[in-house]
């Protein structure tokens, strides 16, 4: 049960989940450019690469299903505990990985693993954090987030200067999930003093209760709005992939294109508070259309300028300007997904929201795959644009019908 709001203070939060949050996303943010160029290490080609780095997403789409479940038998904090035993797991096998697949097989695990962690830490803000300090403790885990995203491969940037090899970075999350495990454990469990489920753990168990029959009695609007926002975190997630692989197709060294990444992250790390600002001040759509827009603009960037003998001066600009877009819509898919779920039970259809959002950020990074394996990576980044602008035509059509109060 929530604290009393007259007595609450968002510093309780720090030491059980923002402090492992930080930790484990720092990890996460240090490995996510490294996979493909890790795996292009190990001979993959650059669609094989691609659908290497996919598997993480592909990973957290899977454990989107069981997660729920799991974290309501089991609790936020043991669920936060376990999720990072598996993602060491995960850790060991990549780094210890002599072949692609292999590396595959680790790679589909952390992603299985984070699934679970981010779905306990969410409901733990749900259970403990009282509803009028709700909004700031989930910015402040956002932000988290950005930051660790942002950190995490300026340091790998520093650990394969050191090591020379871009497989070590694995160390750096697995020292993220053990720190991060400490933490959890040493702490005192606010739920052990509470009888049955909390709210945290009763509102992840109704998202993922009949996950896809409410997905067919939703069908109108996530047919619609929610197909915008399958492209949005399909859009979102392509960064993240194809980034690296450019990095890779072009040429540029391990440490460089990590430092590049973490360099960009940062204005994405900026903004994250200003998109809120955005969306309440203007409505969703000024922070929504802008954000794919200036997205598409950056892959296409990309997708002109593989060839030109200034190609890393415009992978510099097109990251940097892919991370401003981002940073100016973070929030929108959460922030819709409230707006539209029914405030009486919101629960089922926040699951069958999330999981079409995650359905398209795991698409995205296979489409990626599998344009560069028939055509080229050029190709692809351009594939990705025109997803971009349909995502911004959608949210611009079907947004201000199913929520119109917060459309602008």
């Amino acid at each position: 049960m929530s604290q009393p709001s007259d007595r609450f203070s968002l510093r309780r939060i720090v030491l059980p989940a923002v402090l492992p949050t930080l930790l484990f996303s720092i990890g996460e943010g240090a490995i996510l450019p490294l996979i493909p160029i890790v795996a292009d290490g190990l001979g993959a080609t650059l669609a094989v690469a691609g659908f290497i780095a996919a598997l993480i997403m592909i990973g957290e789409l899977v454990g989107d299903i069981p997660s729920g479940w799991v974290v309501a038998r089991i609790g936020e904090r043991t669920a936060m505990v376990y999720a990072a035993l598996v993602s060491i797991l995960g850790l060991v096998i990549a780094l210890l990985a002599q072949d692609p697949w292999v590396l595959a097989v680790g790679i589909l695990l952390i992603g299985l693993s984070t699934a679970v962690f981010a779905l306990a830490r969410h409901a733990f803000m749900t259970t403990f954090v009282p509803r009028s300090h709700r909004a700031r403790a989930l910015s402040m885990l956002g932000g988290t987030s950005r930051l660790g995203f942002f950190v995490g491969p300026l340091i790998s940037s520093l650990v394969i200067l050191v090591t020379g090899s871009s497989q070590s970075v694995f160390w750096i999350h697995i020292a993220g999930c053990v720190g991060a495990a400490v933490l959890l454990l040493v702490m005192r469990d606010p739920a052990a003093t509470t009888a049955g489920p909390t709210e945290g753990e009763a509102l992840v168990a109704g998202e993922s209760t009949g996950l896809f029959s409410t997905i067919w009695a939703a069908r109108a609007v996530l047919s619609r709005v929610g197909l915008g926002a399958a492209l949005v975190g399909a859009v979102r997630a392509s960064r993240q992939v194809i980034l690296p692989l450019w990095a890779v197709s072009i040429g540029l060294a391990d440490a460089n294109a990590a430092l590049i990444i973490g360099l960009a992250g940062a204005v994405d790390f900026a903004l994250f508070y200003t998109s809120g600002q955005i969306m309440d001040r203007f409505g969703r759509l000024w922070s929504g259309v802008p954000s794919m827009l200036g997205l598409a603009a950056g892959h296409l960037v990309l997708a002109f300028s593989h060839d030109s003998p200034l190609a890393v001066g415009w992978f510099i600009a097109a990251a940097i300007l892919m991370s401003v877009a981002n940073g100016i819509g973070s929030g929108l898919l959460m922030t819709l997904g409230s707006d539209l779920a029914d405030q009486r039970n919101p629960a089922p259809f926040l699951g069958a929201w999330r999981f079409i959002r995650d359905a398209g950020g795991a698409a995205a990074p296979l489409l990626i795959a599998g344009t560069t394996a028939v055509a080229t990576i050029a190709v692809a980044s351009g594939a990705v644009a025109g997803l971009a602008v349909v995502g911004a035509v959608l949210l611009v059509r079907y947004v201000p019908r199913y929520a119109p109060r917060h459309a602008d």
